[in-house]
């Protein structure tokens, strides 16, 4: 018997979802119809955002499970209607664009990029980085995305250590875990990267206290959550130079506002939150399996821990 599929989306882009999520199912062997008008109590599945139609799941009385396409489940777990299985998005698309993001923001602080682009003067006095493995690179999170990103700079030959709120294992990399391996992290770290999720144990990870621990110019770059570092304390530490330069691609408030002291800074790079993004047709793929996994009876991909909020 086959399975009922909500689209549950932003209802935009239920053109581009339609024809892949078709196409991802057939291909996965899942036996599914998938439609963008099901009746609640006919709705076996929902592919989700928190931007889309769905907000009360209570009518849903037969669901097994809500499949999102987001990364991010902050704006999703605060919802006490939502009881069902959850399931965060983890696609190849949406890693190796982040890889790709957080590799060149790095190299482009390594190799000191911003100074020779701005210093067509007739400067010639040279300026020659370290070698990658003279580098000491931070990850701060170790995540499907952080853990990528990490494995991605090392076999660069950076020096990288990698840091969690709970013990994690990966070769090559050192792993640290807890508020003592937060302080030796950031204490060696010249470049420092969050990819952490956002909930109230992360926020504020970087604050005037953290801050100080680092190497004086080290350099952060954030993709994860805006609410990760404390923009008060993070623009004390540019102006008093212990930070060097920030390259910001998520915010608190997005857009973000025009106002915002971070515009106008000269150490501080802004972007659209551009770094990873769900990409429909890899992400279409990743909905479709773990439908074919629910409805096989086998255990869903990337299950939300409640408690934990990721």
């Amino acid at each position: 018997m086959s399975c009922n599929v909500l689209y549950a989306g932003r209802p935009d882009a239920w053109p581009t979802y339609e024809p892949l999520l078709r196409t991802a199912l057939d291909q996965a062997g899942a036996d599914a119809v998938l439609r963008n008008d099901f009746a609640p109590e006919d709705t076996d599945y929902i592919v989700y955002a928190p931007n889309g139609p769905v907000q009360d799941f209570t009518p849903f009385t037969r669901l097994k499970a809500v499949l999102s396409l987001w990364a991010g489940v902050e704006k999703i777990t605060p919802n006490t209607t939502l009881t069902q299985p959850l399931c965060r998005m983890v696609d190849p698309g949406l890693t190796e664009g982040m890889v790709e993001w957080v590799t060149g923001h790095t190299l482009r602080y390594h190799l000191s990029i911003d100074h020779w682009i701005t210093a067509q003067n007739g400067d010639w006095t040279p300026r020659v980085p370290p070698l990658a493995r003279e580098r000491k690179v931070a990850v701060l999170g170790l995540g499907a995305l952080g853990l990528a990103c990490a494995r991605a700079l090392a076999a660069l030959g950076f020096d990288v250590t990698g840091w969690s709120r709970s013990p994690k294992e990966a070769g090559g990399i050192t792993c640290l875990n807890g508020p003592a391996g937060l302080t030796e992290a950031l204490s060696m770290a010249e470049i420092v990267i969050l990819l952490l999720p956002d909930t109230p144990a992360t926020e504020n990870t970087l604050n005037a206290d953290t801050l100080a621990l680092l190497p004086k110019g080290a350099k952060i770059i954030n993709p994860g959550r805006g609410p990760l570092i404390d923009d008060t304390a993070l623009l004390a530490a540019l102006n008093s130079g212990q930070v060097g330069h920030a390259t910001l691609d998520v915010f608190r408030t997005e857009p973000l506002p025009a106002d915002h002291a971070y515009w106008a800074h000269p150490n501080v790079t802004v972007t659209p939150h551009i770094a990873a993004e769900t990409r429909p047709s890899t992400a279409s793929e990743a909905i479709a399996e773990n439908i074919r996994r629910g409805e096989a009876g086998e255990p869903f991909l990337h299950l939300v821990d409640r408690a934990l909020g990721y």
